[in-house]
């Protein structure tokens, strides 16, 4: 299989990015490991664009891993950014704009009464787990097989891309990870509401919580079947079992108000990230007053954070937020989306090619028969400028910024000839 051959520029960076950072990356799936081939760097973004060290231009479907749903470098986020940004970056005391983005995120999310910042997703979920711990005086989590809430410790248990997408990766666990950190954390199979039943009538009194993907984004965008959510709930209620939702992803990007909004179902506790930071790292939990009221100050659960809601993060998500609100663009997104996965599939399909796709509003995955062959696309698609994520276990996402233009040129380079 060839692989795609970055300019000699692009390569020069990468080894030299290899002296000082392991694998020359800051996250694995950046280093193109999965799809055989070597990273290019980048050096600025507008829209739906993205342009290398070396000027090519690219159409952007991975958007910041679904960081970025109105596009690269939004007018009107950048410059609030920059107006906020002459006042400080930091001053680890609180904000009148730190207030004004929770009430934001409890409006969206009538499931969330109190929510507080962090910085990342991965944080958002270790310290909702941690406060259902807390709150329950229970010890055990039950997780899902291929979702995947962040690189803390005990959920690095069958965690979803991630882990998925390299070779030398052990699937049930990562290298590093004593067996007694995980022995609390229980791993059923998605969409099984018979396996959570029989598994909970058995350790209900020490389940702190389940905590769930709504929509399991990490190993393919897999959508929960019918009914599996409520039952959760149903579940959850019975046995006084904390539910989270990580809406890392979904938040905000299904719908204003998550997949809470679409599918009807309310969690205790709901994990958010992505979206809520515009661009910027951040992330966020939230849930009943009478959880999160366990937290430090108010409680003996302890969370802390030098940067959380630190002024840059929290203005570029807050006018994200804003715009979501007022624009509705929800609707626009998804059935520009399925156009997409639809010629996709009509083309794949003229070329006799077998894939399969699943898309949930905006955000979609393509499935070959082997890594190999979404290597092989993925390559030839970057030679026509159109970027898709370097593993085929990460979901593609549209944004307020891809024009018809885009997902047309993106349907035709589909139309392989051998």
């Amino acid at each position: 299989m060839k692989s795609h051959k970055p300019s000699t520029i692009n390569d020069k960076l990468f080894n030299e990015a290899k002296r000082y950072i392991p694998g020359g990356v800051n996250s694995p799936v950046r280093s193109f490991s999965a799809v055989v081939g070597s990273p290019f760097f980048i050096k600025k973004a507008k829209g739906s664009k993205i342009y290398d060290v070396s000027g090519k231009q690219y159409i952007d479907y991975c958007m910041s891993w679904g960081a970025l749903i109105l596009g690269h470098a939004y007018p009107d986020v950048i410059n609030a950014v920059q107006s906020v940004v002459e006042n400080g970056t930091s001053f680890g005391a609180p904000t009148e704009l730190e207030t004004e983005l929770a009430k934001e995120i409890c409006k969206a999310f009538p499931s969330i009464e109190l929510v507080r910042l962090v910085n990342s997703g991965t944080e958002a979920c270790m310290s909702a787990i941690r406060l259902a711990r807390g709150y329950t005086g229970r010890r055990k989590i039950i997780k899902f097989d291929g979702c995947y809430h962040g690189h803390a410790d005990y959920l690095l248990v069958k965690a979803g891309s991630g882990v998925m997408t390299f070779k030398n990766s052990i699937i049930s666990t990562s290298s590093g990870v004593p067996i007694d950190f995980i022995k609390h954390t229980l791993v059923l199979p998605y969409n099984n509401l018979q396996a959570v039943d029989k598994t909970v009538k058995k350790y209900y009194k020490d389940i702190a919580c389940i905590i769930v993907e709504p929509v399991a984004a990490n190993m393919g965008v897999v959508l929960p079947q019918n009914g599996f959510l409520k039952g959760l709930r149903e579940i959850c209620n019975y046995y006084k079992i904390v539910l989270i939702f990580d809406e890392v992803i979904t938040g905000f990007r299904l719908a204003y108000g998550g997949a809470q909004e679409l599918f009807k179902v309310k969690a205790d506790l709901t994990c958010l990230g992505k979206i809520i930071g515009g661009g910027f790292p951040i992330g966020a939990f939230g849930g009943k007053k009478e959880i999160m009221n366990f937290l430090a100050p108010l409680g003996s659960v302890y969370q802390a954070g030098t940067l959380s809601g630190n002024p840059v993060s929290v203005t570029a998500g807050l006018m994200t937020l804003k715009i979501l609100y007022k624009t509705d663009i929800y609707p626009m997104l998804e059935k520009r989306t399925k156009i997409l996965c639809d010629g996709i599939n009509n083309n794949l399909k003229k070329s006799k090619i077998k894939v399969t796709i699943s898309q949930a509003g905006s955000m979609f995955t393509l499935f070959f028969e082997s890594p190999k062959h979404y290597a092989r696309i993925f390559h030839k698609l970057l030679k026509q400028g159109i970027y898709f994520p370097p593993s085929q276990y990460e979901a593609c996402f549209v944004s307020v910024a891809h024009t018809q233009e885009d997902i047309e040129r993106t349907i035709n380079a589909f139309l392989i000839r051998s």
